[in-house]
C-alpha cells in the first residue's frame, strides 16, 4: 500500500531479539578487545614512569612521568633518527607506488595470457619470505660494492613491497570504467595523459592503502637497515630503540624502551587517523574487485 511507511534500519534493530549466539557474540568480541587493548595500556603505563622505576607493569598508572620519554629522545637522537625513517619510508613508498601503478595499469586492461601470467607472476612473490634469500641478496650487494647507506634497504623494501602494491591496485583498477578512458581517447588524450589525468585521480583509495600498508612495515623494519646500514648515524628508529633491550653487562631499560615504542608509533597513528577512510575503501575495493 501507498500509506505504509518502510522502517528503518534503527526501528528494526531496536526491535532485534537478543539470542544467546548473539550474546556470545558479544561477550567474545569483548574480550578480544580487551586482549588486544590490554598490552598497549601497559606500554602506555610503563613510558609514564621513571626510567628506575622497575614495579610490576600490571599495576597500571601508578606513576606519571616524562622522564622516560626525555631518555628515549636522547638516547635515540630522535630527531635525526626520524629523519633517516621519513627519508628511507618516503622514498620506498614513492618508487613502490610510481611502479606498481604503471605494472597494474596494462596487467588489469590488456586482456591476455601474458597479462594473467604477469598477474600470478607477481602474486606469487608474496609467498616467498624475503628472510630466506637475504644471505645470497647480502652476497650480492657485496659483489656490486654498493654502499651501506641508509638507502641500501630500501633497495629490498621496494622489492618485497611490489607484488602486494601490483595485486592490491590491479584489483581496484578493474573496476574502473574502461569508458571513462575511451571517452578521453575520444578528446584526444595519448595513453600517458590519459593514465596521469584520467586513471591515477580514481586510484586514490587504494593508493592510500598501498602507502599505509606498506609504509607501516617500512617504517617499524629494522631487519633490513640493521644488516645494510654500517653507520650508527644513518639508523632508523627502529634499530635505535634496540639499545635499550640491554645485554649481558646492561639491564634491559623497559620503561625507556615502552616511550621509545610510543615515540615511534606517533608518526603512523597521525597519518592513520588522517587517511583511515581512504585506507577502508581501498581494502575493501581492492579485495572485491581482485
Amino acid at each position: 500500500m501507498m500509506g505504509k511507511r518502510r522502517k528503518t534500519y534503527k526501528e528494526v534493530e531496536s526491535k532485534a531479539k537478543l539470542t544467546p549466539g548473539i550474546i556470545t557474540l558479544y561477550i567474545l568480541l569483548t574480550l578480544f578487545c580487551c586482549l588486544i587493548i590490554f598490552p598497549l595500556l601497559i606500554v602506555l603505563s610503563s613510558s609514564l614512569r621513571n626510567p628506575d622505576n622497575m614495579i610490576s607493569p600490571l599495576l597500571l598508572f601508578q606513576e606519571f612521568s616524562l622522564d622516560s620519554y626525555i631518555n628515549a629522545f636522547t638516547k635515540m637522537k630522535y630527531p635525526k633518527q626520524m629523519l633517516n625513517s621519513i627519508m628511507t619510508t618516503g622514498g620506498s613508498v614513492f618508487v613502490v607506488v610510481m611502479f606498481s601503478t604503471m605494472a597494474a595499469y596494462p596487467i588489469s586492461r590488456i586482456k591476455r595470457k601474458t597479462s594473467r601470467f604477469l598477474y600470478y607472476f607477481f602474486i606469487a612473490g608474496l609467498i616467498i619470505p624475503s628472510q630466506m634469500v637475504i644471505v645470497p641478496i647480502a652476497q650480492m650487494f657485496g659483489r656490486l660494492s654498493l654502499p651501506n647507506t641508509r638507502f641500501t634497504p630500501m633497495i629490498m623494501f621496494i622489492t618485497c613491497s611490489l607484488p602486494f602494491s601490483i595485486f592490491l591496485l590491479a584489483g581496484f583498477m578493474k573496476g574502473v570504467p574502461i569508458e571513462i578512458e575511451e571517452s578521453a581517447y575520444i578528446d584526444g588524450c595519448g595513453l600517458w595523459k590519459r593514465f596521469i589525468s584520467v586513471v591515477f585521480p580514481l586510484l586514490k583509495p587504494a593508493v592510500v592503502s598501498v602507502v599505509i600498508t606498506q609504509g607501516m612495515w617500512i617504517w617499524n623494519d629494522y631487519f633490513y637497515p640493521m644488516i645494510f646500514i654500517s653507520k650508527s648515524d644513518q639508523y632508523s628508529l627502529p634499530v635505535g630503540m634496540i639499545q635499550f633491550l640491554g645485554d649481558r653487562e646492561n639491564p634491559a631499560q623497559w620503561n625507556t624502551l615502552f616511550a621509545a615504542c610510543v615515540l615511534c608509533a606517533l608518526p603512523l597513528i597521525l597519518i592513520f587517523a588522517v587517511l583511515q577512510k581512504q585506507f577502508i575503501n581501498g581494502i575493501a575495493a581492492g579485495a572485491i574487485k581482485g
